[in-house]
């Protein structure tokens, strides 16, 4: 019951009207107004940014700001793959032999996350990690390592939310959403997919860096509004580090994953 009545809500409010109010509202002058209490209610550290305060011109201006470099030292060891964003490790696992994962309780289908069963079989038996951006995070996203995207393209249309209510409630957000899918060659033959998963109201995913060729650490986007990134990675391709733990936090740059 409760699963129906969040979809419908969700599906009632989410419209091309309430896309372009949020997007309206947030990049007017006057949100320029709430980014104070914006930073209080997040407890967002305002030491790391890159900017002062008084020159953002708007709430969205904000929320997609830049970081100081010396607050994200991107992890040197070329065989250690960089967290490509700010965000909390919500699942992380195995990919099974029949191409799902589980989130939330909800099994995935490689085929619909990706559109097609050729590139869905690519990492059949390997690794998958979902990182979620909470609206309190930094929202650029960096390369987790060297590499060159051999293709890039876009599935979906609406977005629905990705936090722990959608997860748990929506229609599979994460293969269903507006994304853009980016499958990046790195050490010689080895490929990873990295997913940019749209926000409810508003997909906005910007690309920062529209050429082939990917440097660990470099800016390759951001988020317009909080969002999801989901990284797949072949059979035996990486060791998930540590410190990937669900429900804990990473940082730009620290290291998330050694590759095999």
């Amino acid at each position: 019951m409760k699963q129906r009545v969040y979809r419908k809500f969700v599906e009632l409010s989410n419209g091309n009207w309430s896309s372009k109010l949020l997007k309206k509202m947030s990049t007017a002058k006057y949100s320029k107004a709430f980014i104070p209490s914006y930073i209080k209610i997040y407890d967002i550290d305002t030491k790391e940014v890159s900017s002062n305060l008084d020159e953002f011109l708007s709430l969205h201006h904000f929320f997609t700001r830049t970081l100081k470099e010396e607050f994200r030292p991107i992890v040197q060891d070329k065989k250690i793959l960089a967290s490509p964003v700010d965000a909390k490790m919500e699942s992380f696992g195995a990919i099974a032999d029949d191409m799902t994962f589980i989130v939330k309780g909800k099994p995935y289908l490689l085929t619909d996350l990706l559109g097609n069963e050729e590139q869905a079989a690519m990492y059949k038996n390997g690794q998958y990690i979902v990182f979620y951006l909470s609206p309190a995070d930094y929202h650029r996203m960096h390369s987790p390592a060297d590499g060159e995207v051999i293709r890039q393209y876009v599935l979906g249309q609406k977005s629905y939310p990705v936090n722990q209510v959608g997860l748990t409630y929506g229609n599979k957000p994460l293969s269903h959403n507006y994304r853009m899918i980016s499958e990046v060659q790195y050490e010689g033959n080895r490929q990873f997919a990295f997913i940019k998963v749209g926000a409810m109201f508003v997909n906005s995913i910007e690309l920062t860096n529209t050429s082939t060729e990917w440097v660990k650490g470099e800016e390759v986007g951001y988020f317009s509004f909080g969002s999801t990134v989901v990284m797949l990675f072949e059979q035996g391709a990486i060791q998930f580090r540590d410190n990937v733990v669900q429900g804990c936090s990473i940082k730009v740059g620290e290291g998330f994953a050694t590759m095999l």
